[in-house]
């Protein structure tokens, strides 16, 4: 084989090599193409996560905010109860001092 003919050999070669890269790179990004209808659902879908996440939030704060109230209501009702029933513990004693102040009168 003289030079020209390596030469000659070299370059059919690079050449196919080339055209064999292009023709991969052509058939990759069309099977990888993403169709204008794909994007406008992952658009749409983006949007109803985003709502869904803001409305989740929405929620939690109002669970949050309900179970401060239902917390403050319960401590206020705990604190009437032992009031309450202290109120009543002191009048059972008066009602007993004045049973027995009746029957040592008597």
């Amino acid at each position: 084989m003289n030079r020209q003919e390596f030469i000659i050999a070299t370059a059919v070669i690079l050449f196919a090599a080339f055209c064999m890269g292009w023709f991969a790179n052509w058939l990759a990004h069309r099977l990888s193409r993403v169709r204008q209808s794909d994007v406008a659902d992952l658009d749409r879908m983006s949007q109803e996560l985003h709502e869904a996440e803001e409305t989740r939030d929405q929620a939690i704060t109002y669970l949050q905010q309900r179970e401060a109230e239902l917390s403050n209501q319960l401590s206020q009702v705990e604190a009437e109860l032992a009031a309450a029933m202290e109120g009543l513990r002191t009048t059972r004693q008066e009602a007993e001092e004045l049973r027995e102040r009746l029957n040592n009168a008597d």
